[in-house]
């Protein structure tokens, strides 16, 4: 056994990186493969907006008969390191065999990677990107992930903690019955009242072009509104325009709805049609007929991804709340989801967590952050 790092400029290298969770979940009803182009994208140096202020590296480890039985990445996020004035290392993309021995490989080399650039904590999995998901799942193995959302067997938490690590936060994410899903009638005379009192509209997209035009100001107030929200970082232009290109890539503009006072953003709620079964369909490639499967699941899928609702910290306490509550149950309503997913909240965001429940979700995932000392 033996443990090296990725040749990113070797397209086999980056491809071995790349095809070992397609052989390790291969049987799995619940794993979701990403797209193929995707990920070398996140290899490669030139086209990742990641490697324009940071760095990073990506290992494999492989067995006797040189078959790949692991993987890791390790990235020195500069950015996130200067804002916060830390030394620290975070990992992702972690995807190995059931042993102790091929996790321990992949981690010294990926901690001696980080040492050697002076960092003296690891903590993960955090990805590249601020709007990359978190953690490793530890709850609700029997659920279909959400979008983007990681997905991995359970021991892999034994494998953490074999190698020293500890909890450094959780994330939960919880499930809405959206076929039952129905507020009271006085929940939308409340929210129509908070709409004339305090002067709140929706505004709701049919066009991509149309929704963009508000990418600068979700920028600005992600970055002033939202500094003690954990992994937090200022985001700049490019970053900001590669995670909206992401998303909107699988949106269906009808429903984002942003929630506004006057010229000012004031909340939004970002719902996605949860496209997994199109992408197990695909299986890596859009061509020649993943596109197709990709486009017809967004269609006809059930499942809706709530991966985002919100107010800003200045409109919140006034009873704005309801509005998404309320627009929640139009867009069930006139999409038909019958299920839905509020993805990943922080197990410190109690004010979240009781909206949550207020609007009758139940926690079913729990994602974790793991951190260590780097020796």
């Amino acid at each position: 056994m033996r443990t090296r790092q990725v040749d990113v400029c070797s397209r086999r290298d980056v491809m071995r990186f790349i095809r070992l969770p397609f052989r390790l979940y291969k049987d799995s009803p619940y794993w979701v493969p990403p797209l193929i182009s995707d990920m070398r994208a996140v290899l490669d140096p030139r086209r990742h907006v990641f490697y324009q202020h940071s760095q990073a590296a990506f290992f494999i480890c492989q067995d006797d008969d040189d078959q790949v039985v692991g993987r890791l990445s390790v990235f020195d996020n500069r950015r996130y390191n200067d804002y916060h004035r830390s030394a620290v290392a975070h990992f992702y993309y972690f995807e190995a065999i059931d042993a102790l021995g091929v996790a321990r490989s992949l981690f010294d080399a990926g901690m001696g990677w980080a040492r050697r650039r002076g960092l003296n904590r690891i903590v993960g999995p955090k990805g590249m990107l601020r709007g990359d998901a978190h953690g490793l799942l530890v709850e609700g193995f029997d659920y279909c992930p959400s979008m983007g959302v990681p997905y991995n067997p359970p021991y892999y938490d034994a494998l953490m903690r074999g190698m020293g690590f500890d909890k450094e936060i959780d994330f939960v994410s919880g499930y809405i019955d959206g076929g039952s899903y129905q507020l009271p009638g006085r929940v939308h005379d409340l929210a129509e009242r908070v709409r004339q009192r305090r002067g709140f509209e929706i505004l709701e997209f049919t066009e991509r072009d149309d929704l963009m035009r508000w990418v600068p100001a979700i920028k600005r107030v992600n970055n002033e509104a939202f500094t003690d929200v954990w992994g937090y970082y200022p985001v700049d232009d490019q970053e900001i325009d590669a995670v909206a290109k992401r998303l909107l890539s699988i949106a269906d503009p009808r429903l984002i709805k942003l929630v506004v006072k006057g010229d000012e953003l004031a909340g939004f709620l970002f719902t996605f049609p949860n496209i997994a079964e199109g992408l197990r369909r695909a299986n890596g490639h859009l061509f020649p007929l993943g596109w197709y499967h990709i486009l017809r699941d967004r269609k006809r899928t059930p499942w809706a991804d709530l991966n985002g609702a919100g107010l800003l910290p200045q409109f919140q306490g006034v009873g704005a709340n309801v509005i998404l509550y309320t627009e929640l149950e139009k867009t069930f309503r006139a999409f038909g989801f019958e299920h839905a997913e509020l993805v990943q909240i922080s197990e410190h965001n109690q004010k979240s967590l009781g909206e949550a429940r207020f609007g009758q979700s139940k926690i079913i995932k729990r994602h974790r952050i793991y951190t260590k000392e780097i020796g």
